[in-house]
C-alpha cells in the first residue's frame, strides 16, 4: 500500500508540486532490443526506428520473471523511462501521453498494472514491435511524439503448445495451437497477480485491495489461399484499495477484426475494424465526505491499407476513420454531481512510398491528412483571459462544433557511405487530438483527457533528425550517432494554482502555448561473442513556453531531464546459465519546489516563483539476472529458474519530494520518499 498512498499524496498536492519522490524500487525487468542484424540497422531507410522481434530477444535482468517490452523499449537511447514506478515511456522531449502505443492497430492509452510495477502487456502474447521515435511513416499518426506498433501473437498450427510461470507476486499461463484441421489457430494467455492474497495473512493490511489481471486471445482463420481472417482481443483491469477509504481502478480493452487479402505476390490490402477503450474510477470516503473521481477515452474505426511493392520499392496508401468518445471527468462530491464528455471524429488518408533511388540512396516519402471534427450532444464554451464561461454552444448530437485539418508530411532518407557506414537524415510533422493533463510527470488514474475543440487546437509536432550509422565488417560491433530538434505546438498545462478538480470545465484549467525539444543520442552494441549488450546515452532538453504560466518566459517541462545513460551485459555460458546485468543512470529532473511562504491566519501559504526550476537528485541503480534452463530432448519441454536483484546495491531513489513545515511553521524541509530499495525475486517457467 506504500506505492498507492504516494500515488495519491502526489495527485492532491494541488500545486504543481512534485516530481521527484523517491520510492523504494520497482520492478523493472527488460526485454533487449536486437531484432534487426547490425548491417540492417545500418542501411534500413528509417531514422530513429527500432525493430523488436520479440522472439529472438535476449532477457535483460527480469523481475518476477517477467521479460517487460515496455521496460527494454526505456533502455533505449532517446527513450526515457517516466518514473521509477512507471511503463510508461517517453521519447525526444515528448511526454508518455504523446505517444501512440498499438496492440494490433488499436490503441492502449494506459500501458501498466499496479502503478507501473508491471508492464500491461503479458510478453508471451507478443510477436513483434516496432518503435518509431523519429521519422514516423504516413501510416501512422494520432501520435505528437512517438508510435509503438505491436504485434499480438498468432497461435501455431503445427501443434498444440504451451507454458506458465509462477513467480513471487503473479502467475502466468498460455496456449496455442491449431483448430479447423489446421485452417486456423487458437491463441490464450492469462496473467493474474495475488499479491492480495499474502495480504489478507498480515492483520493490518487484510482489508486492503491490491491486485491486477490480464487477458489475451488471437483467432487467425486462412478463408482461402488469398484470403485472411483474424480476430484479436485484449483487457486488463487494475484494483486497488485502503479497506474503505480510498479505491482506484482502472482497465484497457482492445478487440481488432482484420482482414487480409492477397491480389497477387507484390500486392495486397487488409481491412481492420477495431474498438479501444480505458476507464478509471476513483472513490475516497474519509470524515464523512464521499468524492468520486471517473473517465473514459473509448475510440472505434475502420482502418483501410493498401501495399504494393514493385522490386525493392514499396508503396502504402490507405484511410481511416475513427469516433472518439473522451469523459475528461464525472464526479459525486457530496451532493455535487458533475460531468464532461465529448465526441469527436477523426479521419485520416495517407499515401507512403519508399524507393530505392541507387545503390547507396534509398528514400521513404509520405503524407498524412488528418480532418477532425469536434462534434455536438454536450455543452461547449468560449473563456474570458481568467477561464471563466463568457458564451455557451449547445450543438445537437453529431453535428460539427469545429473541424481542423493538418497536413502532415514524412521524409527520411539514407545514404551508404560506404558498405559499414551510412547517413540518414529525416523530417516528420505529426499531429494529436487527445489532450491529457497531468498535476506531475507520471501517470495516474487521476489524469484528465480532453478531445480537441473550438478552444483547444489540436497538437501539432515538427521533428528534424539525423545521424551517422556505423557496423564493423564481421559485425560484432555497431556504433550510431544521431540528433534530434523537435519543435511542438498547442502544449496545453495548468493554470497556476490549478489541478485536475479545481474544475469540470477542462479548458478553464489550462492554457496551451509551444514546447520545444532537441539532444543527441549515442549508442554502442556488441552483437556477437561472449558477452553481448550494449551502452547508450542521452543528453537532452525539454522546454515549454505558454502566456500566463512563468510570466510567459521558456521553462524547463517536467519530463526535462538533462542525462540517460543505460549499459547493458548478457553472457551466455553455453550451458545452462545466462548471466545479465544492467546499469541505469539518468540525472535529476526538473520540478516546482516553493520559493518563498507567508501566513494567513495562522495557515502558512507558499509562493511559487518559477515553474521545475528545482532538481530532484540523480537516479542510479544495478540489476543482475541469472536464468537456468533444462530441456527435455524426448519431450521438448522447456524448464527454467529465473534469479533476479532490482537494485543491487539497495540505493533509494527519489520518487517524491514533498515540503513539510516545522510545528511553528518557522522553517520547511523537502523530504524524499522513494519506492523500492533491494529487491530479489525468483520464478519458475515450464513450455511444452
Amino acid at each position: 500500500m506504500y506505492t498507492f498512498l504516494l500515488i495519491l499524496s502526489t495527485v492532491y498536492s494541488g500545486e504543481n508540486v512534485a516530481d521527484t519522490v523517491v520510492m523504494r524500487n520497482d520492478t523493472i525487468q527488460e526485454v533487449v532490443v536486437t531484432a534487426q542484424s547490425p548491417r540492417q540497422r545500418v542501411e534500413a531507410v528509417q531514422v530513429g526506428a527500432e525493430q523488436l522481434q520479440l522472439k529472438e530477444l535476449t532477457t535483460t535482468p527480469a523481475m518476477f520473471g517477467e521479460n517487460d517490452i515496455m521496460r527494454s523499449i526505456q533502455l533505449l537511447a532517446g527513450v526515457k523511462s517516466e518514473s521509477e514506478a512507471s511503463s510508461s515511456f517517453q521519447v525526444r522531449g515528448g511526454t508518455s501521453a504523446q505517444n501512440a502505443v498499438l496492440y494490433d492497430d488499436a490503441p492502449v492509452y494506459n500501458v501498466g498494472h499496479l502503478a507501473g510495477l508491471f508492464s500491461a502487456f503479458n510478453d508471451a502474447s507478443l510477436a513483434a514491435a516496432t518503435l518509431y521515435k523519429g521519422m514516423i511513416p504516413a501510416t501512422f499518426g494520432g501520435a505528437s511524439s512517438a508510435v509503438l506498433d505491436i504485434t499480438a501473437k498468432t497461435g501455431r498450427r503445427d501443434a498444440w503448445h504451451g507454458g506458465g510461470t509462477i513467480g513471487l507476486l503473479s502467475a502466468k499461463a498460455d496456449i496455442e495451437g491449431p483448430i479447423a484441421g489446421g485452417k486456423g489457430s487458437l491463441f490464450l494467455a492469462a496473467r493474474r497477480s495475488y499479491i492480495d492474497l499474502f495480504m489478507k495473512l498480515i492483520p493490518d493490511f487484510k482489508d486492503n485491495t491490491l491486485n491486477f489481471y490480464d487477458v489475451n486471445a488471437k483467432l487467425d482463420y486462412s478463408l482461402s489461399k488469398r484470403d485472411r481472417l483474424s480476430l484479436s482481443f485484449f483487457t486488463g483491469r487494475d484494483n486497488m484499495a485502503l479497506e474503505d477509504m480510498v479505491g482506484m481502478k482502472w482497465k484497457n480493452i482492445t478487440s481488432t477484426l482484420r482482414w487480409h487479402h492477397r491480389i497477387s505476390d507484390i500486392a495486397h490490402w487488409q481491412t481492420s475494424l477495431f474498438y479501444s477503450g480505458y476507464d478509471t474510477d476513483n472513490g475516497i470516503d474519509l470524515l464523512d465526505m464521499t468524492h468520486s473521481f471517473g473517465g473514459h477515452i473509448r475510440q472505434m474505426a475502420l482502418r483501410q491499407n493498401f501495399h504494393f511493392q514493385w522490386g525493392n520499392n514499396i508503396f502504402e496508401a490507405g484511410f481511416q476513420s475513427a469516433l472518439l468518445d473522451v469523459k475528461s471527468a464525472e464526479w459525486q462530491m457530496m451532493n455535487d454531481h458533475e460531468k464532461e464528455k465529448r465526441r469527436g471524429w477523426d479521419n485520416n488518408v495517407w499515401v507512403n512510398a519508399t524507393l530505392d533511388l541507387s545503390r547507396r540512396l534509398k528514400v521513404s516519402i509520405g503524407t498524412r491528412f488528418d480532418i477532425y471534427s469536434a462534434l455536438g450532444g454536450s455543452m461547449y464554451y468560449d473563456i474570458d483571459e481568467q477561464g471563466e464561461i463568457i458564451r455557451l454552444f449547445n450543438k445537437k448530437s453529431g453535428e460539427i462544433m469545429k473541424t481542423y485539418l493538418n497536413v502532415e508530411p514524412r521524409l527520411s532518407a539514407s545514404y551508404l557511405i560506404s558498405p559499414s557506414l551510412s547517413f540518414k537524415a529525416g523530417y516528420s510533422r505529426t499531429s494529436q487530438v487527445i489532450h491529457a493533463l497531468r498535476n506531475q510527470s507520471l501517470s495516474t488514474p487521476f489524469d484528465r483527457y480532453a478531445l480537441s475543440s473550438n478552444i483547444l487546437k489540436p497538437e501539432v509536432a515538427d521533428q528534424l533528425s539525423a545521424g551517422l550509422f556505423a557496423v564493423t565488417a564481421n559485425e560484432m560491433y555497431d556504433v550510431s550517432l544521431e540528433g534530434y530538434w523537435r519543435i511542438i505546438d498547442n502544449v496545453a498545462d495548468y493554470r497556476d494554482g490549478k489541478s485536475f478538480n479545481s474544475e469540470i470545465e477542462i479548458e478553464r484549467l489550462i492554457l496551451s502555448g509551444k514546447g520545444k525539444g532537441y539532444g543527441v543520442e549515442a549508442s554502442i552494441r556488441k552483437d556477437k561473442g561472449r558477452p553481448t549488450g550494449w551502452l547508450s546515452y542521452t543528453l537532452s532538453w525539454a522546454k515549454t513556453k505558454i502566456e500566463g504560466i512563468n510570466q510567459g518566459r521558456w521553462y524547463d517541462a517536467g519530463n526535462d531531464r538533462r542525462h540517460d545513460i543505460n549499459i547493458v551485459g548478457i553472457y551466455d555460458t553455453g550451458k545452462r546459465w545466462k548471466l545479465s546485468a544492467a546499469w541505469t543512470y539518468y540525472s535529476g529532473q526538473a520540478f516546482t519546489a516553493p520559493y518563498a511562504k507567508y501566513e494567513i491566519i495562522d495557515n502558512w501559504i507558499y509562493y511559487y516563483a518559477e515553474r521545475n526550476s528545482y532538481r530532484a537528485p540523480a537516479y542510479h541503480r544495478l540489476d543482475l539476472s541469472a536464468t537456468w534452463s533444462k530441456r527435455t530432448p524426448k519431450t521438448g519441454t522447456l524448464r527454467q529458474w529465473t534469479f533476479s536483484i532490482y537494485n543491487a546495491y539497495n540505493h533509494y531513489n527519489p520518487f517524491l519530494i514533498s515540503f513539510e513545515d516545522s510545528s511553528d511553521g518557522a522553517r520547511t524541509k523537502a523530504k524524499q520518499y522513494s519506492l523500492f530499495g533491494i529487491l530479489p525475486s525468483v520464478a519458475y517457467s515450464i513450455h511444452f
